[in-house]
């Protein structure tokens, strides 16, 4: 598996733990990589990038889903699925390194992996309403 696609799974795991247990996050993620067996410095970066990124940015993140999820409230869709919104929008962003199009099929994936069997259509769908109304790709 590719060193980006884990750090993402690793970071869903971490923002579950954020979400559920109310736990402070440094203590959380201390605990985390403690028993996690993944010793890769470039993946346990990247998630904790993609963790502390959203977590700083989270109330903007989560506005922004209430957004466009219409009918539904950000505190009734599913840990997972609320989770891998936030990674894949930060992505899309607040990074300038991974193309928007690969943030998405990043998150469905997550999606179809760690949600139930609607979770990648409801991910997508959300996301790819915020990438083709708000998100500016560079032209070539």
């Amino acid at each position: 598996m590719r060193r980006r696609t884990l750090a993402r799974e690793h970071a869903l795991k971490i923002l579950y733990q954020v979400d559920i247990t109310k736990r402070p996050v440094d203590i959380l993620l201390a605990d985390y990589w403690r028993m996690e067996e993944t010793k890769d410095q470039q993946v346990s970066g990247y998630a904790e990038t993609l963790v502390d990124g959203v977590l700083k940015h989270l109330k903007a993140i989560d506005d922004k889903i209430s957004q466009y999820a219409t009918n539904w409230q950000l505190k009734r869709m599913a840990v997972i699925d609320r989770n891998v919104m936030r990674i894949g929008l930060f992505e899309l962003q607040y990074t300038s390194d991974i193309p928007p199009k690969v943030a998405i099929n990043e998150a469905v994936e997550l999606a179809k992996k760690y949600g139930d069997l609607e979770s990648s259509k409801f991910v997508n769908g959300i996301l790819d309403k915020i990438h083709k109304k708000e998100i500016v790709e560079p032209r070539n």
